[in-house]
């Protein structure tokens, strides 16, 4: 670990249904590969269940051993559908904004493919100090280790491990497919309604980290 990141808070954010609004563009793109290969998905189906890898639900629509050449279309098809499409969700800009003016430095770590990933941030303006791209659940604590997160938010159980596992608080919000209780169920220290709430947490947090309200 870094000395900045011994001594700096470092707030990790998840992506899709965290920090984005990802559905309108993944559906989009869904489509669109459904189009070019002849191939019938359900993308209004598979908006409800983001989160994991996309080859996770590629597997439902293509034969196994064609499911990686339809993972690099799908992401080379991406750009030109989905960045545009995508808005921030709610409380996104003013969460990483907070994080900033407490001091601290922000990471992205998501399942998406990074490049993409890249983007969506800089389409919409939020600008983490670091994104990490292609990490799923527990996948993710390497990374937060590594620049030695202290909070890490997300939307979805795989979240919630991913923090569990690199040691740090893991905060839910209740924006993407799973519901709150799930996410309690799962260990999160914390779920907000959404990153709005986020602001005024992390005052509370960084007053007392060790007594940070759960719930």
């Amino acid at each position: 670990m870094s000395p900045m990141a011994s001594t700096t808070l470092t707030v990790g954010f998840d992506l899709d249904m965290t920090l984005i609004d990802s559905r309108p563009g993944i559906r989009a793109c869904y489509v669109a590969l459904a189009e070019r290969t002849g191939t019938f998905i359900d993308a209004d189906l598979a908006v409800t269940r983001l989160g994991p890898p996309l080859v996770e639900e590629l597997i439902h629509w293509f034969p196994a051993d064609e499911v990686p050449a339809m993972a690099d279309l799908y992401r080379e098809m991406y750009p030109s559908i989905a960045i545009t499409a995508t808005p921030a969700m709610a409380g996104a800009r003013e969460a990483v904004d907070a994080v900033r003016a407490a001091g601290g430095r922000t990471m992205v770590v998501t399942a998406k493919y990074e490049p993409n990933a890249k983007l969506h941030l800089a389409h919409l303006g939020i600008e983490p100090d670091v994104v990490v791209g292609d990490l799923w659940a527990e996948q993710k604590a390497a990374a937060l280790r590594e620049h030695g997160a202290a909070v890490y938010v997300g939307d979805h159980v795989g979240d919630v491990r991913g923090a569990r596992a690199a040691g740090a608080f893991s905060v839910a919000v209740a924006t993407g497919p799973c519901p709150a209780d799930e996410l309690r169920e799962a260990g999160a220290d914390v779920v907000l309604s959404g990153l709005a709430d986020f602001p005024q947490w992390l005052s509370g947090y960084r007053e007392a980290p060790g007594a940070a309200p759960r719930a």
